[in-house]
């Protein structure tokens, strides 16, 4: 286990680091507003399944590989940013008829479920910033630094989960108030989708690919 003080201080700047909006949040709470509470709750399952993902990566060292190859780097980055797009473009394509928090909810949860997920998985900051992060405040004299890594990587995932969800709630209670106006459901559409879009720019031209070469 991780020494106590560490452990403190990992848990302060976890939180620390999640009541900043990141492109998670900005993702969140788009999913909550257009689609509702429920939603963007299930989104954010499946955004910190990708996170466990990540986390396990980071302790079986693959992220480590991946932050070695300017190769694997650019193509995880460009898939995910691809993704982002693709969403983005089926927001600003679908009818205002049927974008909005009202039919969002009779949408397929599951589908909502994977979507989140694959954006985290596809997101190299997320592997990078476990390799950067987490290790610091492992110390191999307080026992197995994969075990310490893990436990660490579990509080991480915790604190994002409720995070997170405290931002899902505060979409989906926005998002209910719009629907209520008809009237902004098509500003509602296009600011959701050009949020997708600008997250997968964001993604593409915020994040430069690592010195090393293959």
């Amino acid at each position: 286990m991780p020494d106590p003080t560490a452990l403190a201080l990992f848990v302060t700047a976890a939180i620390i680091l999640f009541i900043v909006p990141g492109p998670v949040v900005l993702y969140v709470v788009t999913r909550s507003v257009t689609q509702g509470t429920r939603a963007g709750l299930v989104s954010v399952l499946g955004v910190h399944l990708g996170s466990i993902a990540h986390v396990i990566a980071a302790v079986a060292g693959l992220s480590a590989l991946i932050a070695a190859s300017a190769t694997a780097f650019t193509i995880v980055k460009w898939a995910g940013a691809a993704y982002l797009v693709f969403l983005g473009i089926r927001a600003l394509t679908t009818g205002d008829e049927e974008f909005g928090v009202g039919n969002g909810r009779h949408r397929s949860l599951r589908v909502v479920f994977w979507q989140g997920a694959l954006v985290n998985l596809l997101n190299p900051k997320t592997a990078f910033f476990f390799l950067a992060f987490v290790p610091q405040f492992v110390d191999p004299a307080h026992g197995s630094t994969t075990t310490q890594l893990l436990v660490l990587g579990a509080l991480f995932v915790v604190a994002g989960m409720v995070s997170d969800g405290m931002y899902a709630v505060v979409g989906g209670t926005l998002g209910e108030h719009l629907a209520r106006r008809p009237a902004l459901r098509r500003t509602q559409r296009y600011l959701a989708g050009t949020i997708y879009i600008g997250l997968g720019a964001a993604a593409v031209f915020g994040t430069s690919p690592p010195a090393a070469t293959e």
